[in-house]
């Protein structure tokens, strides 16, 4: 089933972009080669200090879970000090998310007519492949966001992402459970981690279980709400 009518916010890290209403600027319609090289994989991920992206008892009504919502204070607060950051996470060609960030906590499949929690024009103007159990038709919506549904794992999401996004990056929009498949597979280059200086004490975390996995520390930059540490995937 899909979330009651009436819940504006969304489900997973990436979720408060609807409705802080950002939009991508003109800089980011055109692609963007790196040196001719295949194009990056990058996950953006707010987390507690206790590595937490959602309080516990995530639900349709806090699909963040209890203060989970909370996390995201440096987006809604303080917008112009964090501008690279938020402008980075919307700068893909094309986009990865969990069944969870489209449609809210739980297996069961969502209403037919659920088009997902960021209105007619999502905030992401490009294609995003849903990972899920459930067949479901391609969504149009405005402004040139797509919903592709695939049933078949996450190398075959990738694979699509990838002829998408042409020579622009492909990045894992959430949640944990998206990104922590991506990172254990070693199908990650880039972890941006904003880290909010609050404990959630519980809910889901974001790297239980990834195995051994080397990170090195490329960036790191803090608002007074926010730390973002940026990470390169050492393979």
């Amino acid at each position: 089933m899909g979330p009651p009518e009436g819940i504006a916010i969304v489900s997973a890290s990436l979720s408060p972009l609807a409705s802080f209403g950002l939009r991508r600027g003109k800089e980011h319609q055109g692609g963007s080669c790196h040196d001719g090289r295949m194009s990056r994989v990058t996950c953006d991920l707010t987390v507690s200090l206790d590595g937490f992206v959602a309080g516990p008892n995530q639900r349709a009504e806090e699909p963040l879970g209890d203060g989970g919502e909370l996390l995201h204070r440096w987006m809604f607060e303080d917008p112009e000090a964090n501008a690279p950051e938020i402008e980075g996470i919307l700068a893909a060609g094309a986009f990865i998310m969990g069944r969870n960030m489209f449609a809210g906590p739980g297996p069961s499949v969502w209403d037919k007519g659920w088009r997902g929690w960021w209105g007619d024009e999502p905030p992401y103007h490009a294609p995003v492949f849903v990972l899920t159990h459930h067949q479901h038709e391609p969504l149009e919506m405005e402004g040139g966001t797509s919903f592709h549904f695939v049933t078949d794992g996450i190398e075959s999401a990738l694979a699509r992402a990838r002829e998408a996004a042409g020579d622009r990056d492909v990045a894992i929009a959430g949640g944990a459970q998206t990104a922590r498949q991506f990172l254990s597979a070693g199908l990650m280059d880039e972890l941006r981690l904003h880290i909010a200086p609050m404990i959630l004490g519980g809910g889901e975390r974001l790297l239980d279980g990834v195995g051994d996995v080397k990170l090195e520390q490329a960036e790191v930059r803090g608002t007074g709400l926010v730390t973002h540490v940026r990470y390169l995937v050492v393979r």
